[in-house]
């Protein structure tokens, strides 16, 4: 196999992350990456989340715009200035991003990890240099052009827990130069993992989700051989595909884990950054997640399509931004290399100007 992380609250802000924090433990999300032949490096991943629709946006944000984040006091932390442009997708009202790529080709994007993460306590003493989780990504983003860059930097910040008693997050870096970790404060302290396989989900850490890969030595692409057990008594593969026998088709973060290595590590190298970004799409469509798999009881299931919420891909080296939703598949595009990030104006919009599927309906003569 070819192996391959701001604002001011408003109470309804306030209400609607803690909501988002405290729900069950059953929200997914799944992140996988791919390079092409001409050298794009294009990294993927969808959003699950089914107990409620979040509102989701997507943001530009101008070179020189500053955010003031906030700390679990409700008192100012850290001033963040954007030395670099970027766009992503926002969620809730109080624009906690959870995906972007900036200007430079840094991608950062944000994964729930519940009941493993441990960030640093909150001390209003270092309220100048603190931040929640919650506005991780809009610090790197808003900083840095390479993952290099942002490790030096991160032992100068504090990351601290949004409010109490809320779960936790990680995060997935990316950067033109092809290098991509994931951050997870499993101690007060950040650690930082080499992400090889290219693929991110949740809990447990990153450490665990490798070395459960070797559990799946026996999986590979193809169909088994047929053989004989005993005389007279053969076995044949019922159709393609058996050489995989024993992935694990759950929408546990580990099961997902496992089965985005396997469909990555096996799926064709594309020849362009376009074709890689339209093949990580399709590999993505597996792994969104029915929202009824998530309620044992019909009545309490919420009023939405599915708990997938939204897709979004990142094109690093085109600086190429996609989305689909719920809502709607068809793929949308924002080009950073459109954008004058001098000039530009923070702009925070619906990803749906309509919550309708589009429909083209055939003219037969």
């Amino acid at each position: 196999m070819k192996y391959f992380g701001f604002l001011r609250h408003s109470l309804l802000a306030v209400a609607s992350v803690a909501a988002l924090w405290s729900f069950g433990e059953a929200k997914g999300c799944t992140g996988i990456s791919f390079k092409a032949a001409d050298g794009s490096y294009v990294v993927g991943r969808t959003m699950e989340w089914g107990s409620f629709v979040m509102n989701s946006r997507y943001m530009i944000v101008p070179r020189g715009y500053t955010l003031m984040a906030q700390t679990p006091s409700g008192d100012e932390g850290m001033k963040i200035t954007a030395k670099y442009g970027y766009v992503g997708i926002g969620v809730l009202k109080d624009n906690l991003l959870a995906e972007g790529i900036n200007e430079k080709g840094l991608v950062g994007e944000l994964f729930y990890f519940p009941g493993y993460g441990v960030f640093e306590k909150y001390d209003p003493k270092y309220n100048s240099t603190t931040i929640e989780d919650g506005q991780f990504l809009s610090w790197a983003l808003a900083n840095f052009a390479t993952i290099d860059e942002m490790e030096q930097a991160l032992k100068e910040i504090h990351v601290v827990p949004y409010g109490r008693g809320f779960g936790t997050a990680h995060f997935r870096l990316a950067d033109s130069t092809g290098r991509q970790v994931v951050v997870e404060y499993l101690d007060g302290t950040p650690t930082i993992f080499e992400d090889r396989v290219g693929v991110v989900t949740n809990a447990p850490s990153f450490d665990f989700q490798m070395l459960n890969l070797n559990n799946y030595v026996n999986i590979m692409p193809g169909s088994a051989p047929s053989r004989e057990i005993m005389p007279g008594v053969e076995l044949r593969p019922f159709g393609a595909g058996s050489a995989s026998l024993g992935l694990p088709g759950d929408v546990t973060p580990p099961s997902r884990f496992v089965r985005a290595v396997f469909y990555v590590s096996s799926a064709r190298t594309q020849p362009t950054g376009y074709k890689a970004v339209l093949q990580t799409f399709q590999i993505l469509n597996n792994f969104d997640v029915p929202v009824g798999i998530e309620y044992p009881d019909p009545k309490i299931m919420p009023d939405m399509l599915s708990a997938t919420q939204w897709t979004a891909v990142a094109d690093i080296q085109g600086r190429k931004f996609y989305y689909r939703t719920q809502y709607n598949s068809s793929l949308r595009c924002i080009d950073l290399n459109t954008i004058d990030f001098g000039k530009v104006k923070f702009q925070l919009r619906d990803l749906d100007l309509t919550r309708e599927q589009p429909i083209e309906y055939l003219k037969i003569s």
